[in-house]
């Protein structure tokens, strides 16, 4: 895999933590992982709630921590 290629799964958020974070289930394989909203989420002041289905993406080196990119 090359550095830049990242996993991208779909997922349902499941609980809000502090520091604008979030507990987000997988669809594909159920596992837990834990994410914050990235860049234009942020910068749009795009409000993610639970039970809202994202679009996560994840980094190859580290599969517990994900990135929320888009919001359904």
């Amino acid at each position: 895999m090359a550095k830049e290629e990242v996993l991208e799964f779909k997922g349902k958020i499941i609980k809000s933590l502090p520091n604008a974070m979030f507990e987000v289930k997988l669809h594909d394989n159920g596992h837990v992982v834990i994410g914050y909203t990235a860049g234009k989420l942020k910068k749009n002041r795009i409000r993610v709630l639970d039970g809202d289905e994202v679009l996560c993406s994840i980094s190859p080196y580290d599969l517990k921590r994900c990135r929320i990119i888009f919001r359904y």
